[in-house]
């Protein structure tokens, strides 16, 4: 039998300065996402009341959002922090790259992905038979 994929390595862990814990499972909901991150932040001593928290927490809370009502859920969670950056990948299952959209009165939204790419200062979109896996750098100084 072949080891796992390195795509598969993410599910379900997440990284805190180099030593990995593993969740008890993936996060269901954006505001699990949140909280793991905002967690792993203030390990690294950043305060949730600062910007840089805000915009990391958008961050993570767009993504998560994105693959629960486009993706078909989260399959792969992982974030650490590494040189001054928070480098966060979220997996699901749909294989379509994210678009940006304009919102209606009928069906509002389309702002996250432009957020995403906004605050992020690298975005990967990886596609694979499962679906696809998008990774971030987002800059903490």
């Amino acid at each position: 039998m072949n080891p796992p994929a390195a795509a598969d390595d993410t599910r379900g862990s997440i990284s805190r300065r180099g030593s990995r814990h593993a969740l008890p499972g993936l996060p269901a909901t954006a505001a699990a996402a949140r909280e793991t991150i905002g967690a792993l932040l203030q390990h690294a001593g950043i305060s949730l009341d600062s910007v840089t928290a805000a915009d990391a927490l958008l961050v993570t809370s767009e993504l998560a959002t994105n693959a629960i009502r486009h993706g078909g859920g989260i399959t792969a969670f992982h974030g650490d922090i590494a040189d001054d950056a928070l480098h966060l990948t979220i997996g699901d299952t749909s294989p379509r790259a994210p678009a940006p959209r304009t919102g209606s009165p009928d069906h509002p939204g389309g702002y996250g992905w432009p957020l995403i790419q906004r605050l992020t200062e690298h975005i990967n979109i990886t596609v694979h038979p499962g679906g696809k896996t998008i990774s971030t750098t987002l800059r903490l100084t």
